[in-house]
């Protein structure tokens, strides 16, 4: 068998949707495992730029069965819209695309609950992306949950809509003072939508481990990064899903056993978008220019990334958490212009040191990060393909990632286009 796990070893934004697409033409089937159209991932193909929220990024591929697994939460108006944008540039989604019946649905209270739950915090606001994906994992946990499958029997759906909104509008009436939702118009988006989604609805998880057990290529699709797990990450500045490896058996059926190489994806440098601690966080001008050259702005919201310098400390967390057996870099021609360039390699705290990651985001607020200075390179990567053809300060760079890490680089990408990539061994 040869499947492969992409996930995100940071905060996210690691790239991951260009990685995945590259693979994905070695690949039978791309299966997305969770997080809903908070997630945006940005794909270059054919001088033409893609932005997939819900669609795995492997859609543009042909041949590829492209698959939403059961720990997915779908938004069906998104999706919708989604479908036909990228229809619009020539992608097919017919039956290269299916849904699980399991996957349970973002629905228009969702939004509303979270936006009205993030203004009543204030100042404390955790800084969601207000696409309801808190809420609708909520629900599916609280058991008030609707699995999309219920759109293809639409009478029993629309009788179960109907109670559960008119209790989400009490809430958002009597608890935040917000205008109510119209349930007419909202079982008539749905109408709509389910003509449009049920067609590729169906059980993928004995056809996903099928697939696995055939040999063929298989490519598991994580969101977000892991240091925003809903358990692993810096809790409560978090995503609401298991965005680390370990969701990838609840969120597909497949189960671990069955499972291949665990790839991590992180930036030569790191950003993060919403609030929390953020050790190595440049506000200075240097921030600026990372965020300026890595055109940092979040795929999905349009808000400017928080940028700063390469954690090891939070990067061998992420390993460790995953089991990331080899790991690509992205973005390292963001880093062409320095001069020279810091690395976290540790963490100062109370009057000591530590190389540990700390599992509280009050603690790590707290620590104070201890650079290494590593030389620059002052030079154009972005036309590199293969290793000769990187600057020997840029090769050094990422050799010193594999000893701080203990984890081989597989390859680094040098640009946005799906080719910008010099590999170093076999992916897939």
């Amino acid at each position: 068998m040869s499947s492969i796990v992409i996930v995100g070893a940071q905060w996210g934004d690691e790239g991951k949707g260009k990685i995945t697409n590259s693979l994905a033409t070695n690949a039978k089937m791309v299966v997305r495992f969770q997080g809903g159209n908070n997630a945006g991932h940005t794909v270059n193909v054919n001088g033409e730029t893609l932005v997939f929220h819900l669609l795995p990024s492997g859609i543009s591929v042909p041949g590829v069965l492209c698959v939403i697994g059961l720990g997915v939460v779908v938004d069906p108006l998104g999706l919708v819209e989604e479908i036909d944008g990228v229809r619009a540039k020539g992608i097919e989604v017919g039956t290269n695309f299916l849904i699980d019946v399991g996957a349970h649905m973002v629905m228009p209270y969702h939004r509303a609950v979270e936006a009205a739950e993030e203004e009543s915090r204030g100042g404390s606001a955790i800084g969601t992306t207000r696409k309801g994906i808190g809420p609708a994992y909520a629900d599916r946990y609280s058991r008030e949950g609707l699995p999309i499958g219920m759109l293809a029997s639409f009478g029993d759906f629309e009788e179960r809509l109907r109670k559960i909104a008119a209790r989400k509008n009490e809430i958002l009436t009597k608890l935040h003072g917000a205008e109510p939702l119209d349930v007419d118009a909202m079982v008539a988006d749905m109408r709509r939508a389910a003509e449009r989604l049920v067609p590729h609805l169906a059980d993928t998880p004995e056809l996903i481990r099928e697939t696995v057990a055939s040999g063929a290529n298989v490519i598991f699709e994580g969101a977000q990064g892991t240091l925003l797990d809903i358990s692993f990450g810096t809790y409560p500045f978090v995503t609401s899903s298991h965005t680390s490896a370990a969701g990838v058996a609840p969120g597909t059926g497949v189960p671990p056993s069955m499972l291949g190489e665990v790839i991590g994806v992180a930036k030569a440098y790191i950003t993060r978008v919403g609030a929390g601690p953020f050790p190595t966080e440049a506000i200075d001008d240097l921030g600026e220019t990372i965020r300026g050259r890595g055109k940092e702005r979040g795929a999905t919201t349009g808000r400017p990334r928080r940028c700063g310098w390469l954690d090891i400390v939070a990067l061998r967390y992420a390993i460790g958490v995953n089991g990331i057996d080899r790991l690509i870099i992205t973005k390292l021609d963001v880093l062409d212009a320095f001069e020279t360039i810091p690395v976290c390699v540790g963490y100062r705290i109370g009057g000591g040191e530590t190389d540990r990651f700390p599992r509280s985001a009050e603690e790590l607020a707290r620590v104070e990060p201890l650079y290494e200075e590593m030389p620059g390179w002052k030079a154009d990567t972005t036309a590199a393909r293969k290793h000769d053809d990187l600057p020997r300060e840029a090769m050094a760079y990422l050799r010193r990632i594999e000893e701080l890490t203990g984890v081989p680089v597989a390859a680094a990408s040098v640009g946005a286009a799906a080719h910008a990539v010099v590999q170093f061994t076999e992916i897939l």
